[in-house]
């Protein structure tokens, strides 16, 4: 897996699952009680915030991001990417030891860049590497509208829901101070690799849970 500092800025790092030992991309497909709007609850260490879930246009981001919130995955992460003038981004590492390290995570899934919603302030998309079909668990809030993130650019970055409520503790967030840190991420045969990564926060910004609201 490329280091953040060397991917181009538009391109963001989801690590591609070992699960089985292949590379075989997920064929997804959206679960037959799947609502057209879900709305989650992510508590953070700098507070809430509600974001509502597009099941309608994206069903397959949706449910895959739905199994993590599920299973708890996201409990403890933190937004190891943030840039004041672009987006914050997490849902992948964990802190091991002091050390943002990867999380083991479920195989990828198809890209649905062109399911018509933009990459605009506050807005929910998945974070992936050049390869189209590579998201996993990471996630990534817009903080301004990102137009050179929608389709057709790139391919399009999934936006699979909009921030509801608390876009305060987003903008607050976003003007976490950052730096050059060393991070583990893990490479496809499930090795971790320790390697430079830019714009990671100085003080962690954990995300303590993310919970459907009923």
């Amino acid at each position: 897996m490329k280091a953040l500092f060397l991917l181009p800025i538009l391109l963001f790092t989801a690590c591609k699952a070992e699960d089985a030992g292949t590379n075989q991309k997920a064929k997804d497909t959206a679960a037959p009680k799947l609502e057209k709007r879900t709305t989650v609850l992510m508590k953070t260490s700098e507070g809430d915030v509600t974001i509502e879930l597009n099941g309608e246009k994206a069903p397959i981001t949706v449910t895959n991001f739905l199994k993590y919130v599920d299973a708890k995955f996201y409990d403890g992460l933190v937004f190891h990417r943030v840039m004041d003038n672009f987006m914050i981004q997490g849902g992948g590492f964990e802190l091991k030891d002091g050390i943002p390290t990867e999380k083991k995570n479920n195989p990828p899934i198809k890209n649905e860049g062109q399911n018509g919603l933009k990459n605009d302030r506050g807005t929910l998309a998945m974070a992936r590497t050049n390869d189209l079909d590579s998201a996993t668990s990471q996630f990534f809030i817009n903080v301004v509208d990102n137009a050179g993130l929608n389709y057709p650019s790139n391919g399009g970055y999934a936006v699979f829901g909009k921030v509801t409520k608390g876009m305060e503790v987003v903008d607050q967030i976003k003007k976490t101070e950052t730096g050059t840190t060393y991070m583990n991420s893990r490479m496809p045969n499930g090795d971790l690799r320790p390697g430079p990564h830019q714009n990671v926060p100085k003080k962690p910004v954990i995300i303590k849970s993310i919970r459907r609201v009923q």
